[in-house]
């Protein structure tokens, strides 16, 4: 029974996500890269674009090691209301390793790299109405900013692709709370908000992608690789994979027979190719997961998940736009 009622309130939750808007708090490592060099220092070390960004806007990046696996994916913002700052966000887990780096490699340039994971904090507002009840209406493209005082509160607003990413000081995160509730946007939990990113086909760094995998294994390169820049590390076998080769291994998604659990083995035949990643019940679909798996599993191609009771067939991404 208890389990009935879970799936009942993350279904509540899920259609509130689709038809409505709710939100929750993001756990990120945040970083502000200062500094007149700032744009310059990030352009040899991440895979996009950052010196062609206008202020105001932003992308999606990754930071590589020489081997061009990765070590971090994050979104990077060119702030509009502070000169040449630059605000970084990622998962947490390669959070300490990304500071070190980034403020080891800075050594001899005007760069200063700050943490500021404790000062902000990250909530997302998902859903079709998401902005219209933010007041950040219009706000757009993704990675677009716009400023705005809510009644008092300051937020730096971000569009993303299923809403908008308010940010706050961490002083002022229980009175935007107190906001969001009273505007109508409901708090959803994060098994809700997952089942809509496995639904868009967009992998998360610790679970379908991590130090193993180069970008195009990942399925990034189109939002997070620019060939046509400078340097950066990790820059030669990612350009050489793309312009000579074909990985061995991609982002996939999966319908599954039956529920299953992440880090299951995925075999075709006899042969194991790879492993589950996230996996979901939607709403909509029923089971489906993402997994990172060797180019022989072709789409339709039938997989067996674990010990083989359950099935899983392989279809493009996204499931859904």
């Amino acid at each position: 029974m208890e389990s009935t009622a879970v799936q009942v309130e993350l279904d509540g939750q899920y259609r509130a996500l689709r038809e409505e808007a709710g939100y929750l708090w993001r756990p990120r490592a945040a970083m502000l890269v200062k500094g007149p060099d700032a744009a310059e220092y990030l352009q040899g070390q991440l895979t996009n674009d950052v010196e062609g960004l206008a202020p105001g806007s932003g992308c999606y990046a990754a930071l590589l090691d020489r081997k061009g696996h990765l070590v971090a994916d994050m979104r990077v913002l060119r702030l509009a209301s502070a000169g040449s700052d630059i605000w970084l966000d990622l998962e947490p887990g390669p959070g300490e390793a990304v500071l070190r780096h980034l403020r080891t490699y800075s050594i001899g340039r005007d760069v200063q790299v700050e943490d500021a994971g404790e000062q902000w904090r990250v909530a997302s507002v998902i859903g079709p109405s998401a902005a219209q009840l933010t007041g950040f209406e219009g706000l757009g493209p993704e990675y677009a900013q716009r400023h705005r005082d809510w009644d008092g509160v300051e937020l730096l607003a971000v569009a993303t692709d299923l809403g908008v990413d308010l940010i706050v000081r961490a002083g002022e995160a229980d009175a935007l709370e107190a906001l969001l509730r009273a505007a109508g946007v409901a708090e959803v939990s994060v098994d809700a908000v997952e089942i809509l990113r496995i639904e868009s086909g967009r992998p998360r760094f610790g679970r379908e992608m991590g130090p193993e995998q180069m970008p195009a294994e990942a399925g990034i390169v189109e939002r997070a690789v620019d060939f046509a820049k400078g340097c950066y590390i990790g820059q030669e076998p990612v350009a050489r994979l793309h312009y000579r080769g074909k990985p061995n291994r991609s982002l996939r998604g999966l319908r599954l027979s039956a529920p299953a659990a992440a880090g299951e083995p995925l075999r075709l035949g006899d042969r194991e190719v790879g492993a589950l990643g996230s996996s979901v019940l939607s709403p909509a679909l029923g089971p489906i997961a993402l997994a990172i798996v060797r180019r022989e599993a072709e789409t339709g191609d039938r997989l067996s998940v674990g010990d083989g009771e359950v099935t899983a067939e392989v279809t493009e991404l996204p499931f859904r736009a």
